[in-house]
């Protein structure tokens, strides 16, 4: 198939006027409005220091899941701490760097911090220099840091094996490049003439149109969305992550697009898809508003407790959601002690009511947190410790 077998959003002679239902996408605008200010009413409860965890969490998530869209499956740990150093977030023990891991950090930081910033074409190329640092995509050599030029035939989206490849999308030419972005990128940095959230569903959909760049271009379409969304929300600070939603509903996602792209510039499909994506991604960050205010309250209550460093490091691995039980022996493999001693920091915990002995069965004992209630809406300013590793 080639772009002669359909006509795309970019061939149609209306190309880029845009059109959408108000009325249609009114009721949805309003449910993700009353989701964003229900999640920052709960956000401040919380102290800055926890604000600054919550937000910490969102944003690792968006970098690790904007790269598993993709295929690419990052290093959390290494995500973190690189967050964490940029933000001046205390985390406690660092994991070591990652290169890969680095530039999509850059990239995603510079989006929402820097959200009020003009977007240009370079910036644009230094976000796809960031996420390319070798020049490489796999083992083939790419264009960083420059539109392409089509050398190797037409920019398109396609599937299945060679020989039977299915094409689901052809990009603009690279001729046209130099006016399609300049067209684009003087949208973003105009003054809103569509409700701001609409805006970020529009510049989503406009940019990976256009497709400028060899590779790249889903991550960096979703770090413009992660842009104007910051606009929107009048913060650089993210407590969710939408890049985590569109993994979750990565096929509804592809399918969408694909249909939109084949479609008319009468897009409210589309952006109703993306106010209910949003929404279900602030739906999502209230399950981590949760963690982070247990969290809080666990440590407020322990407060008075001494604790050595193991049992502060044990318990900060639990509130952040263990994988699997706590027994003896694996307390000591984290904590690099003893059974003995290991038996001894729990017991000492269980008697000062920290942890209660599992009701679950099983060939060893097993243990569980005794966790502080979300009943109440009190302010939670305790300095959580930071001896915990990533």
């Amino acid at each position: 198939m080639n772009s002669g077998d359909c006509t795309y959003l970019w061939q149609r002679a209306d190309w880029p006027n845009w059109r959408f239902d108000l009325v249609s996408l009114a009721n949805p605008l309003a449910e993700v409005s009353q989701a964003l200010g229900l999640l920052m009413g709960r956000l401040a409860d919380v102290g800055m220091v926890w604000r600054d965890q919550a937000s910490l969490a969102a944003l690792t998530d968006d970098v690790v899941r904007t790269s598993e869209i993709e295929g690419e499956h990052l290093n959390v740990a290494s995500v973190r701490s690189s967050l964490a150093r940029r933000l001046g977030v205390e985390i406690g023990g660092l994991a070591p760097l990652d290169r890969q891991a680095e530039g999509v950090v850059e990239m995603v930081l510079d989006a929402t911090g820097n959200c009020q910033a003009p977007l240009t074409g370079e910036r644009l190329m230094s976000w796809h220099a960031a996420l390319f640092p070798t020049g490489y995509s796999g083992l083939s050599r790419i264009r960083v840091g420059d539109w392409r030029d089509d050398a190797l035939g037409p920019m398109q989206v396609v599937s299945g094996p060679i020989g039977r490849r299915r094409v689901h999308f052809e990009a603009p030419p690279a001729t046209c490049l130099d006016d399609e972005m300049a067209c684009f990128l003087a949208w973003v940095n105009a003054p809103a003439r569509e409700p701001a959230l609409l805006r970020a569903g529009l510049g989503h959909l406009w940019f990976i149109t256009l497709h400028p760049f060899d590779d790249g271009n889903g991550r960096l379409a979703r770090a413009i969305a992660d842009l104007l969304l910051a606009r929107a929300d009048g913060s650089p600070q993210r407590f969710y992550s939408l890049s985590a939603q569109i993994l979750r509903e990565r096929k509804d996602y592809y399918d969408l697009l694909e249909q939109t792209q084949r479609g008319s510039l009468e897009v409210t499909p589309w952006l109703a898809w993306f106010l209910g994506a949003l929404r279900r991604a602030l739906d999502q960050a209230q399950d981590r508003v949760d963690a982070v205010v247990t969290k809080a309250r666990c440590w407020q209550r322990w407060a008075p407790l001494p604790m050595n460093d193991r049992q502060v490091k044990l318990l900060n691995r639990l509130l952040d959601g263990f994988d699997g039980k706590l027994t003896t022996g694996r307390w000591a493999r984290i904590a690099k002690c003893s059974p003995d001693t290991a038996l001894r920091d729990i017991g000492d915990l269980v008697a000062r009511g920290v942890l209660r002995k599992s009701e679950a069965g099983g060939r060893s004992t097993r243990y569980e947190l005794v966790l502080t209630p979300l009943a109440g809406a009190e302010t939670v300013e305790t300095v959580p410790p930071t001896l915990d590793s990533p």
